[in-house]
C-alpha cells in the first residue's frame, strides 16, 4: 500500500508565494525516491531517539496564482515504521501493532488534510491541516521551506519541486500515552520531499 503520510503542505504556498519559481499549477505527485519522513522523540532526558516511516505518500495540487486556494492531503502507513533496532525483539512491529502505539489493527493509517496556508517569508509558509491517528483528528501545524524548484526536472523531462517541513504534536493527544515522562510526549516529525507534475 503506496498510502502514506501525511502531513503537508508546506510546499504548496511557499512554491505559489515565491515569484522566481517556473513551475505551473497542477497536481504534483511525491517523487518517493527523494522523499523522507523521520520523526524524534525524547529518550529519558538523554537523546533525542529518532526513527523513520518508509511508506507514505503526499499529494499537491497547486494553484500557483491563488495559493490559499491549493490542497494537500497525505497518507502514512504505520506498519512501515523503522527503528534500526538491534536486538532480537521486533520492535517495529511492538511499535506499528501494540495497543500502546499505532495499534494498525484498529486504525490501520495516519492521514493529513491541508485546511489554510499562511505566507511567513518569500518562500516560507505555516500549513495548517487536520491530522487524522489512532481515531483522533486534531489540527496540527507545519512550518514549511521552499528548497528549489524546476521548470524541467533534467531525468523526467517535467516541472519539480522540493520542500522540507517540519512539525510538533503531543502523542498524548492521541491516546498514546504509554511511557510517558520516561518517553517524552512531544514528537517532532521532518518531511523532505520532491514532487513532480502529474500529466
Amino acid at each position: 500500500m503506496k498510502k502514506t503520510a501525511a502531513v503537508f503542505g508546506a510546499l504548496l504556498f511557499a512554491t505559489a508565494a515565491h515569484a522566481d519559481v517556473p513551475v505551473p499549477s497542477g497536481a504534483y505527485v511525491m517523487d518517493n525516491t527523494h522523499a523522507s519522513l523521520t520523526f524524534r522523540i525524547n529518550h529519558l532526558g538523554l537523546s533525542n531517539y529518532t526513527a523513520r516511516f518508509t511508506d507514505f505518500d503526499i499529494n499537491l495540487n497547486l494553484d500557483v496564482d491563488n495559493p490559499e486556494n491549493s490542497t494537500v492531503t497525505a497518507t502514512v502507513n504505520p506498519t512501515s515504521v523503522r527503528t534500526d533496532y538491534p536486538g532480537e525483539k521486533d520492535f517495529d512491529g511492538e511499535i506499528a501493532n501494540d495497543a500502546n502505539f499505532f495499534n494498525v489493527g484498529q486504525f490501520p493509517e495516519v492521514t493529513f488534510a491541508s485546511t489554510s496556508v499562511e505566507k511567513t517569508g518569500d518562500n516560507t509558509a505555516t500549513i495548517t491541516g487536520d491530522l487524522t491517528m489512532r481515531g483522533t483528528t486534531l489540527p496540527i501545524t507545519l512550518d514549511a521551506t521552499l528548497v528549489g524548484a524546476l521548470e524541467q526536472h533534467p531525468f523526467v523531462g517535467s516541472p519539480a519541486v522540493g520542500f522540507s517541513a517540519t512539525g510538533t504534536l503531543d502523542r498524548s493527544d492521541f491516546g498514546m500515552t504509554h511511557l510517558i515522562p520516561n518517553v517524552g510526549d512531544a514528537v517532532t516529525f521532518i518531511i523532505e520531499a520532491e514532487f513532480i507534475k502529474a500529466n
